[in-house]
């Protein structure tokens, strides 16, 4: 057992996003690939769901004043080198996290990114943020500048643009770097081809990464996956581009190694790289 390995937690990450009782997504999943990173993860939940590999069936929402307060304690105390956030379900509660990031320093401060998964719908198609939020999600996306990583449908309703091929993701980041996110990964999952691409887009520059599509119902999770080991990597000051495909190779290994857990949608492996105590 490598211990001085184990011990070398220096870098924290808070998250704040919705809880998944099974395990696969949300909070569950995001604090899973932060240990697998070997960085520390604090949480704000932000909601309830009653949901598993079938899809989601109820949310109850955590009241807003509560969410805020979790902020607080984990930035007051421990602080944070990144900030991932999920779903964020109402326009109330993205103008409160906006307002709660600004109080304690995080958006002006230039050495902590923070990271946006705008989580919109869940994969068996239920929503997840309300339809009076956009403008608000748009908002905090001008104010805060974050780093975005939008599927295909979230960055289609994110910018009314209907996406068809990969012109149509670059020019649809392009996009969603006027709204004002510093950069943009649009994940090209929900494209129907044979070869897969995510893009890493920013002002100035594209780049992309190719992989076979894997065709497997196990892939329940993979957009809070992929986010929590962007955040990891970035908390951990690695740059961007190199963060961007430690995450993408992360994902990819977990759906290769997905356990084949539930009846639907099922949850990939967020552990395949933790062997310390695996006899």
């Amino acid at each position: 057992m490598n211990l001085t390995k184990l011990n070398n937690l220096q870098k924290t990450v808070l998250v704040i996003a919705g809880s998944d009782p099974s395990g696969g997504a949300g909070i569950q999943a995001d604090l899973k690939t932060l240990t697998s990173f070997g960085v520390y993860g604090m949480t704000a939940i932000t909601a309830l769901t009653e949901q598993n590999s079938n899809g989601v069936f109820d949310i109850l929402e955590i009241p807003i004043d509560f969410v805020i307060k979790q902020i607080n304690c984990c930035l007051s105390d421990i602080n944070a080198n990144a900030v991932k956030i999920g779903m964020l379900h109402s326009a109330d509660l993205i103008s409160a996290v906006l307002e709660a990031l600004f109080n304690n320093n995080i958006v002006s401060n230039k050495n902590v990114n923070i990271i946006l998964d705008p989580v919109m719908v869940a994969k068996g198609g239920h929503k997840l943020l309300k339809e009076n939020a956009i403008d608000a999600l748009k908002n905090f996306i001008k104010v805060a500048q974050p780093i975005l990583t939008p599927n295909i449908p979230e960055a289609e309703i994110l910018t009314g643009i209907k996406i068809n091929n990969l012109k149509d993701m670059k020019n649809v980041g392009k996009e969603i770097i006027n709204l004002g996110a510093s950069h943009v990964i649009l994940k090209g999952g929900h494209m129907k081809a044979r070869v897969m691409t995510d893009l890493l887009i920013n002002s100035s520059e594209i780049h992309s990464i190719e992989t076979s599509k894997i065709i497997t119902n196990h892939t329940h999770g993979t957009g809070c996956t992929m986010a929590s080991a962007l955040s990891a990597s970035l908390a951990k000051s690695i740059d961007i581009r190199h963060s961007f495909e430690i995450a993408h190779k992360y994902v990819n290994n977990a759906i290769k190694t997905n356990p084949k857990f539930g009846r639907g949608n099922g949850p990939i492996n967020h552990c395949f790289n933790i062997n310390e105590f695996i006899n």
